[in-house]
């Protein structure tokens, strides 16, 4: 297959240099998708010239510097509306023809995107493999004898064949995130709420979330901070916090992560080797690795499918399998066969199991920025899934049904290959709303990595410009908040926790402040004379630092402090007012050193 480079910087500077237009570059991928049809099933619509031409007029009529997505083609899952096509959502009975586009959809093509088509998927979303359309069976984009992955089957083929820059997938149990894996692709499953849904077929309206399917993190992030948006049709929707943006994107550094203690491949001979490759990669970049009991985001992950959430799943199909059964593939009908002789009683008791397993579940991630995990424990063959499709495919889910349900972000990023050539991936999932920082760490995963991207392109991606942050904030303390010290309550009430004990660059000198009911310091830089200062960060809740900046007492503040590792993080900072009866104790080398000296001289008996 000849190589092809997709990308939105890419397809920019082609449209700058004149080398393209939307008309020709997209009349062009038309025809090629029309070909790899026959072979991967990937489009259910492929928009003929007279549904294109409207977009091809608005462009032409713009001015392109004002859109930032001017050209871009993009795929979207049949489950999604597109103003004049048909929804599917992979049956052709359900099928019905939306007035208006899904908002989602709206907000691209206002930002000059072309939809190129609508693609096949997994009928009514139900399934992780890509199989089970009457449409045909979505192969993998490398290698004949695996699936694509499902059950944004087609979108994650559109990208990965080139006929499209990003597509539109959906994510209820992990169907943005396995296609990624199989496909050498990154696949965004954002934050419940953080993409419209209006216009969505649901899956289960309660969990469902809108991904992005690109070649890079880079390319998802912009995605993301273009169409993050609160819509008041979706009664799911949410605002984005700041600390979400498209600023949070940029370089990592230090982080924790957690890993599964026993992690899970099914037998798998390479999984594991690919795993630990990952784990490593990771901690060369800066992390550090800790070790989590899985027990419990294993057990939430079961009741998606074992528990009431199939009801929810019926509610949208149910009808017709009454009144068509045949009009619904068997497969999905042994899927939802359980949710009629479902209970209000068996909902409720599943809705409180699954609060307690998320209680215990966000105490896990309280303690580090990220977990990572295989996308799947092992890939599976088209040859199982004829044998045992429903097994083989609850395989697949083995790591990502839990997600949703625990209202957790995830992003699914390449990682190597398999010895037969077949991609391999794994995913990042933090808290919610931190979106842009898990892209970020899965950009910083491409940009070590080097891996061909989709296309068979290298990875030439430069640093980003910003440093990334999520929904906490780092806060360099150097007095009375110490640990164990008078005022440390107030940052560990608002749930903060011991990062690191290290110095301030050596450009600082150190001050007991006069008069208050602590006793304080104040740390000020200086250009000459200056020395480290022993500090501590640590990690509080970016909601929280509002409550805690306001309680600080002049002339004390928080600013930028530089620490010994050249980093510059938020810390607490000296108003030159403030030292007038001050005394210097820069040579104690820290407040602790201080207070044990002043110690000393209080008490000279205690020191002997």
């Amino acid at each position: 297959m000849p190589s092809f480079d997709m990308r939105l910087p890419t397809l920019r500077a082609a449209y700058r240099a004149g080398e393209t237009t939307p008309r020709q570059l997209i009349g062009e991928l038309r025809e090629r998708a029309a070909t790899l049809n026959a072979e991967f099933h990937l489009f259910i619509h492929l928009l003929d010239e007279a549904e294109l031409e409207p977009y091809f007029a608005t462009l032409e009529a713009a001015d392109a510097s004002t859109l930032p997505l001017y050209g871009i083609p993009f795929a979207i899952k049949d489950n999604i509306d597109l103003a004049g096509i048909p929804t599917t959502a992979a049956c052709p009975a359900f099928a019905y023809t939306p007035a208006a586009s899904a908002k989602l959809v709206e907000q691209l093509i206002a930002l000059g995107a072309v939809p190129l088509g609508k693609t096949n998927l997994d009928q009514f979303a139900t399934g992780l493999n890509g199989t089970r359309s009457p449409y045909g069976k979505c192969r993998n984009s490398v290698l004949a004898d695996y699936p694509s992955g499902g059950s944004s089957s087609g979108s994650s083929l559109a990208v990965a064949l080139g006929v499209a820059s990003f597509a539109l997938g959906t994510d209820t149990a992990g169907s943005g995130r396995v296609p990624a894996a199989l496909n050498n692709l990154v696949g965004l499953k954002g934050t419940k709420g953080l993409l419209s849904t209006a216009g969505v077929v649901p899956a289960c309206r309660t969990l469902d979330c809108v991904t992005f399917l690109t070649a890079t993190a880079r390319e998802a992030s912009e995605l993301l901070a273009l169409t993050a948006q609160e819509d008041p049709a979706d009664a799911y929707s949410r605002a984005n916090p700041q600390w979400n943006d498209g600023a949070a994107f940029g370089r990592i550094a230090r982080f924790r992560f957690g890993v599964p203690r026993d992690p899970e491949f099914a037998g798998c001979d390479e999984s594991p080797a690919l795993f630990a490759f990952a784990r490593s990669t990771l901690e060369a970049m800066g992390g550090e690795a800790v070790e989590i009991d899985f027990a419990p985001f294993v057990e939430a992950a079961k009741l998606l499918y074992e528990g009431p959430w199939v009801a929810e799943r019926y509610s949208v199909a149910g009808e017709l399998v009454e009144t068509q059964p045949d009009a619904v593939l068997p497969v999905i009908r042994d899927v939802l066969a359980r949710a009629p002789g479902t209970t209000a009683v068996d909902a409720f008791r599943a809705q409180y199991r699954l609060q307690a397993l998320k209680k215990t579940c966000d105490a896990v991630l309280e303690t580090v920025d990220f977990v990572l995990t295989p996308s799947f424990p092992r890939p599976v063959t088209l040859a199982e899934l004829e044998r045992d499709p429903i097994g083989a495919n609850s395989l697949l889910g083995y790591y990502t049904n839990f997600m949703n349900l625990l209202d957790y972000a995830a992003v699914a990023a390449p990682v190597g290959f398999m010895k037969n050539g077949l991609p391999w991936g794994i995913t990042l999932f933090g808290r919610a709303f931190t979106d842009q920082y898990l892209l970020s760490v899965a950009d910083d995963l491409q940009r070590t990595l080097k891996l061909p991207l989709a296309g068979g392109v290298s990875c030439d991606l430069d640093a980003p410009a910003g440093v990334a942050r999520h929904d906490r904030t780092r806060v360099v303390v150097c007095g009375a908040h110490l640990d164990g010290l008078p005022l440390n309550p107030q940052l560990k009430r608002r749930g903060a926790r011991l990062v690191e004990a290290t110095t301030s660059a050596p450009h600082y000198r150190l001050y007991a402040l006069a008069g208050g009911s602590v006793a304080r310091p104040g740390m000020v830089r200086v250009d000459k004379e200056g020395a480290a200062i022993a500090v501590e960060v640590w990690d509080i809740p970016s909601a929280e630092l509002g409550s805690f900046l306001t309680g600080i007492a002049a002339p004390l503040g928080l600013g930028k402090v530089q620490l010994a590792d050249g980093r510059w993080e938020t810390g607490f900072i000296c108003e030159s007012q403030g030292l007038d009866d001050a005394i210097d104790i820069t040579h104690t080398g820290g407040w602790r050193a201080w207070l044990a000296e002043r110690e000393k001289d209080v008490h000279p008996a205690a020191s002997v």
